[in-house]
């Protein structure tokens, strides 16, 4: 997944009916509405997917749905380090790699706990990786259950493992960012950023595309900023899109999964706002700022010519 392209990788919603159950047909239009912004490849299985509120057999489900909708034209790739033990984690990275992904990613907080060192995350990865022979793997430090960072340590040992191709990093610190970006150098591990502040730098460094939230809003934008943030002739609309990208996070962050929703709906992307793990309704304050937003978002492509 690491290639000279920088790749937009939406870290995908769960469309609801609802009565709460999956809607499938949601998710095939869902995945065709990010196709059509841009998107090269997708994260299923996710925080953004609410992974801790379906069931085992629902995360197969998903993942094995939004595989078989791109029919291997992007890549895809979900989370499956879910279980009590190492073994439990490796049981269920080969049920979840068995529905068709290219690479399943590990939480970096399910192989430690937060008062345990680096040197413990390495062994339990490597027990796991003994356990999970050739399956491609992915780390991401996800927020839930605490955000457990990769640091440059464990980025060192993950390139030399060879298994690792997919990094989602949430650090928000761009020295640890580039510091990860020259360690993965010539190999086959890309660093994606989920954080939109160091969006422009780390794709100009050399990451290999972006998955922040903000692409369950305004994906053409995110789209666009992996296509024109290392051109020189962009590079004034680049910074200021990077700023205005900056403003406009502090705002969508607010009941995020009801928001998300909303925002989609109201650019013609019809969902219930219906989340498992965020309980409505949208406040009418926050749906006034989304409302904003969207007029500020249709000046943005006016600017940008998308």
């Amino acid at each position: 997944m690491n290639t000279s392209e920088k790749i937009f990788i939406p870290v995908m919603l769960t469309t609801y009916h609802q009565h709460g159950a999956i809607d499938y047909d949601g998710m095939s239009r869902l995945m065709d509405f990010y196709i059509a912004a841009g998107a090269k490849g997708f994260f299923a299985n996710c925080l953004s997917s609410e992974m801790y509120f379906l069931t085992d057999e629902e995360k197969l489900k998903l993942t094995s749905h939004v595989v078989n909708h791109v029919g291997g034209k992007i890549p895809v790739v979900a989370s499956g380090s879910f279980g009590d033990t190492i073994q439990a984690k490796a049981d269920f990275t080969k049920r979840i790699k068995d529905t068709g992904v290219d690479a399943v990613i590990m939480i970096s907080a399910h192989f430690a706990g937060k008062e345990e060192s680096d040197t413990r995350l390495m062994q339990q990865l490597d027990d796991f990786m003994l356990k999970t022979e050739g399956i491609p793997l992915g780390t991401y430090e996800c927020p839930s259950p605490y955000k457990r960072i990769i640091t440059p340590e464990i980025m060192k040992f993950m390139v030399t493992s060879g298994r690792f191709v997919y990094h989602k990093d949430t650090t928000e610190d761009i020295g640890q960012i580039k510091a990860k970006i020259d360690l993965a150098e010539g190999g086959k591990l890309g660093l994606y950023n989920a954080h939109i502040g160091s969006a422009a730098e780390s794709l100009r460094y050399g990451g290999a595309g972006l998955s922040p939230i903000a692409g369950n809003f305004y994906p053409e934008i995110i789209t666009w900023l992996c296509d024109h943030a290392s051109d020189p002739k962009k590079k004034s609309d680049v910074d200021w899109l990077q700023q205005e990208l900056r403003e406009a996070e502090k705002k969508i962050g607010g009941q995020y999964q009801l928001g998300a929703r909303y925002f989609l709906s109201k650019r013609g992307f019809s969902t219930p706002l219906i989340s498992r793990g965020t309980p409505g309704p949208l406040a009418a304050e926050q749906a006034k700022v989304l409302d904003d937003l969207l007029v500020k978002v249709s000046a943005w492509h006016e600017r940008l010519g998308i």
